[in-house]
């Protein structure tokens, strides 16, 4: 597991973006505007199988570049309605 010290000299394990709920996603777009590292995207939300084909799809975040997520979790601390989910290294 990596961990690492704050500035302060507590010891902080980094917690890395592993799954979003696109279903309870709103699109508010917090998220994205404090990744510092582009990990998000915006699009259209996936219909699962039950749901009408004519319905207007919404636009809701997705984890584009899990890869270069550096473990900060902003995107779970803006989010109002929890869709993050994380996992230490």
């Amino acid at each position: 597991m990596i961990t690492g010290l704050t500035r302060g000299g507590a010891e902080w394990t980094p917690h890395f973006v592993t799954d979003l709920d696109q279903t309870r996603c709103i699109g508010c777009g917090r998220c994205y505007k404090v990744c510092p590292r582009n990990v998000l995207d915006l699009v259209e939300r996936e219909l699962d199988e039950d749901e009408d084909d004519d319905e207007d799809n919404m636009m809701v975040m997705a984890i584009a570049n899990a890869m270069d997520c550096i473990g900060c979790g902003a995107c779970g601390r803006v989010c109002p309605k929890n869709c993050y989910r994380y996992a230490p290294a």
